[in-house]
């Protein structure tokens, strides 16, 4: 039976309140949704991101990228001097002496390197200079006081008024002067991880290098082979196991103590800070702001004023820490307790305990199980957050990765503790996701057992 108008107007007058609902009610997603893009238009703005990421070398990001899982060799070779022979950096992967099947001599005195096979290379002696890639051949010439390109130049050749620079992509580059030949030649992988060239085991394959362990004749004196090559790991002095992994046990540390001790402050302040338990309120108040300057203060100011304090190492980084999760764990438990269920405590108190006897059995069982979540949550965050902070001086991971970029030439390295930061931040994760489950599970039961039980 339809409605007839009179008592259509009767429905909406009885119940304004959704039928003439005021109208920032009625449109508040639209206005949502126009706040949020004006809000966006207004960082695009302030923050001159079109300007930014169109002035940004993004050319730079795969070179940048491919540091990170790769090494170059750069042989050198000087032209002015009475006979031409490659010169590597003090450091090369190649240790001393080296002498790789892509370098080669050739009979007529000439040299050719070979960047990417015979695809890409560089033949040369003190006249001419000849560079293959991409299927085009580059003939330069080194007579006329700077190196002159005799024909047409493809876009991978750039000539500067004293050099000619031919970019191979990844593999490597090739730079020319009337003086000097610089190659720069690109591998994939990390270079001597397991052994420096100063080790005995260096250059070696692994089926040689478990023959000297098992049965091989003894490389140094006074000890086996096998504690030699494990001493070598250790101290590789290009990837400084032995300090990475140090620094690594030093920022684990650091959260687990800075962690344990900021819980073992924050329980009992917690008790005085629940509004429900402690007898005074002017306290409660007290302790909550003291619980907010405590938080309020990000962890790496609290890092940057105990370097200042005891300097830098693990110590700053611990305090750090501990005073971040008074304040964090103490706010926490505080509202913890605040939000139980009062019948446990009315229950121990109506058989005439003392105060301490009700927080001990008719509080704690309850909260403890959320407590231990918490600290679990906070010791996992802290993980990462030792990381951070040691980057300022704090110990740890952090300044051993800090140190490393600051070089700008180490990415490698950089990349190899970003790994092993990761790998301790999964596994700590999973471990500290594990544990809660258990406790959550362990508070549902709790929980069930006192409904059964009321």
């Amino acid at each position: 039976m339809a409605m007839t108008a009179d008592e259509i107007s009767a429905i909406e007058d009885r119940h304004p309140q959704i039928f003439q609902r005021p109208a920032y009610k009625r449109f508040w997603p639209l206005f949502l949704i126009a706040g949020t893009v004006l809000y966006l238009a207004y960082a695009l703005w302030f923050f001159s991101l079109p300007q930014v990421l169109k002035e940004s070398h993004w050319e730079r990001l795969p070179l940048f990228l491919s540091q990170w899982i790769s090494y170059d060799l750069q042989p050198e070779f000087r032209l002015d001097q009475p006979q031409i022979m490659p010169k590597y950096p003090r450091f090369a992967a190649l240790g001393e002496n080296p002498n790789p099947n892509w370098v080669i001599r050739n009979p007529d005195g000439t040299y050719t390197v070979q960047i990417d096979g015979e695809a890409k290379s560089v033949t040369f002696d003190k006249t001419r200079a000849t560079i293959v890639a991409n299927g085009q051949t580059v003939p330069v010439s080194l007579t006329g006081g700077k190196p002159e390109v005799t024909g047409p130049v493809p876009d991978w050749v750039t000539v500067h008024n004293d050099e000619v620079v031919a970019r191979m992509g990844f593999v490597g580059e090739v730079r020319v002067t009337v003086d000097r030949v610089k190659v720069r030649k690109r591998f994939l992988g990390w270079a001597n991880f397991v052994f420096d060239t100063r080790s005995p085991f260096f250059g070696k394959s692994a089926g040689e290098v478990l023959s000297l362990i098992v049965s091989g004749p003894r490389l140094g004196s006074g000890t086996s082979n096998l504690e030699l090559a494990a001493d070598n790991i250790w101290n590789n002095a290009q990837w400084q196991h032995g300090d990475v992994w140090t620094k690594l046990l030093q920022t684990i540390v650091m959260a687990f103590l800075g962690t344990l001790l900021g819980g073992i402050v924050a329980f009992p302040l917690a008790f005085f800070a629940a509004r429900n338990i402690t007898p005074s309120g002017l306290l409660s108040q007290v302790l909550k702001r003291f619980f907010d300057f405590m938080r309020s203060v990000d962890m790496l100011i609290w890092a940057l004023f105990f370097t200042r304090a005891f300097g830098p190492g693990p110590l700053a980084g611990s305090a750090a820490i501990f005073f971040t999760e008074i304040g964090t764990l103490g706010k926490t438990y505080s509202e913890a307790l605040e939000n139980i269920d009062d019948k446990p405590r009315e229950g121990v108190l109506s058989t005439g305990a003392n105060g301490l006897l009700v927080q001990r059995y008719g509080v704690l069982p309850e909260v403890v199980p959320i407590f231990i979540s918490q600290t679990l949550y906070q010791w996992e965050s802290n993980t990462r957050g030792a990381t951070i902070i040691g980057a300022v001086g704090a110990g740890g991971i952090g300044l051993k990765l800090w140190e490393a970029m600051r070089t700008n030439s180490n990415w490698a390295n950089v990349f190899y503790m970003v790994l092993l930061t990761l790998l301790v931040v999964f596994v700590f994760d999973n471990i500290s996701n594990f544990l809660r489950r258990r406790l959550s599970r362990t508070l549902h039961d709790y929980n069930r057992l006192q409904a059964a039980q009321g």
